[in-house]
């Protein structure tokens, strides 16, 4: 597992987020290996999502033509409802860590189930908390996650689009 890697942009808004995806797409990077997290304000007082009789995700609120459109980019999604961080979508390889990092019990030592999923894929701790903070603060983190050839193109792409900071993390 150590020529695996994970590189983390975080951005200020949901557009930032969706355009760094878009140019991920573009630039030949494998979509399976991306994930979005972000929070949407309005699943407070509002269902955001719904599965329908096709088992696909139906999405309304402020954000919800955003959410909406990941569906046909990313592979796999889920609301989780976190303690602390609130109603976080989630899509990508990450909900599948997350649901992992549940069943194996790893939630702990002050991690929520997305900090879980995170430390689960080898990102450190003091990482996982300004990550959680970040959400907490209504930003959206684009995370790819391979071999350290993919994560350089993504790196690369993330770093020229406008993201408030891009970490790597070899795992």
């Amino acid at each position: 597992m150590s020529d695996l890697t994970a590189v983390i942009g975080i951005f200020d808004s949901h557009t930032g987020a969706e355009a760094a995806l878009k140019e991920l797409r573009d630039s030949g990077f494998d979509m399976r290996h991306l994930s979005i997290v972000g929070k949407d304000y309005q699943t407070e007082e509002h269902v955001v999502g719904f599965y329908n009789v096709a088992d696909r995700v139906t999405f309304w609120g402020k954000r919800g033509a955003f959410w909406g459109g990941l569906v046909g980019l990313l592979f796999g999604s889920a609301l989780f409802v976190v303690p602390g961080l609130g109603p976080v979508m989630v899509f990508g390889p990450l909900v599948g860590w997350i649901v992992g990092a549940l069943e194996s019990a790893v939630v702990g030592g002050g991690l929520s189930a997305l900090g879980a999923g995170l430390y689960s894929i080898g990102i450190p701790r003091d990482s996982v908390l300004r990550y959680e903070t970040a959400i907490r603060a209504a930003q959206f983190l684009v995370i790819a996650h391979g071999p350290a050839t993919e994560i350089d193109l993504a790196r690369i792409v993330l770093e020229t689009t406008p993201s408030a900071r891009v970490e790597v993390h070899r795992t």
